[in-house]
């Protein structure tokens, strides 16, 4: 049985207890979004034009209550409070939300939008739990002991509430298949496929397309436009956790904490 949280990240990321703590916290989210979904449902725009909804706003405000209950020192950077101008602190350990990953495609009645928590520690992504509550699939890294009490580690999924199953990212096939923003266009696309070698792609939205890769359903994720760090952190902590890799322009993992929580470009990649 996972031990309940005690407050200290490092215990309880050792023990287990923070990462099935966050997969329900994530996946109390899913279900408080899933209602939400293919409803009509209309978004408003923030300050850098991008859309949010209530559906975002209920989720950040359920996991940021969650995450204060259970470890009210750790400092939390979610999108919605960045957005609404909020004093963003980070720590030795700190949190990295993003409670409605791909808001547009939600808007538009698309299925691939994603909860995201991850711990941080420092720069470092150390955990993270990515839930798609239209998919009905949880992604988590993987720490502690397991159920039996035996060594855990790497990553795990599940369809939502069902029994876990081990994680692995593929070695690099023959054949490469490469995920990419639907927001890409064909020829730029195209082009990152010859960069990459990527015998075919197709898009994807949100932080699933780190999901796919560490499950081995696709191979790389080549980034070029910026994205925010609650974009990338959990998605960047299971893939690692399954083997694979995120590294930036300059081939160095991609770390956080950076000026306006802003990435640059960045590649994705399986084992």
């Amino acid at each position: 049985m996972t031990p309940a949280p005690t407050g200290d990240p490092a215990a309880d990321l050792a023990s287990g207890a923070l990462e099935a703590a966050l997969v329900d916290l994530a996946e109390a989210a899913a279900a408080l979004i899933l209602p939400f979904w293919r409803t009509g449902v209309t978004a408003a725009r923030k300050a850098d034009d991008s859309p949010v909804t209530e559906a975002d706003q209920r989720a950040e405000a359920l996991i940021l209550a969650g995450l204060s209950q259970l470890w009210p020192d750790v400092p939390a950077v979610a999108e919605e409070a960045a957005a609404a101008g909020a004093e963003l602190r980070t720590g030795a350990w700190w949190w990295l939300v993003d409670p409605l990953d791909g808001t547009r495609g939600f808007v538009a009645g698309k299925d691939a939008f994603t909860v995201n928590i991850a711990l941080m520690r420092g720069d470092d992504p150390a955990a993270g739990a990515v839930v798609a509550p239209a998919l009905g699939r949880t992604w988590t890294s993987a720490h502690g002991t397991s159920a039996h009490g035996t060594a855990a580690g790497g990553a795990r999924q599940r369809e939502t509430g069902g029994p876990w199953r081990p994680l692995k990212a593929r070695s690099r096939p023959d054949a490469p298949e490469m995920v990419i923003s639907h927001s890409v266009g064909r020829d730029e696309a195209a082009a990152l496929a010859a960069a990459h070698g990527a015998a075919r792609w197709r898009g994807v939205d949100s932080s699933l397309k780190f999901c796919l890769i560490a499950g081995g359903e696709a191979d790389l994720y080549p980034r070029t436009g910026p994205t925010s760090e609650w974009d990338t952190a959990a998605g960047q902590a299971v893939l690692e956790a399954a083997g694979g890799t995120v590294c930036d322009h300059e081939k160095a993992r991609l770390r956080y904490g950076k000026p306006g929580f802003l990435n640059g470009a960045f590649v994705a990649r399986g084992a």
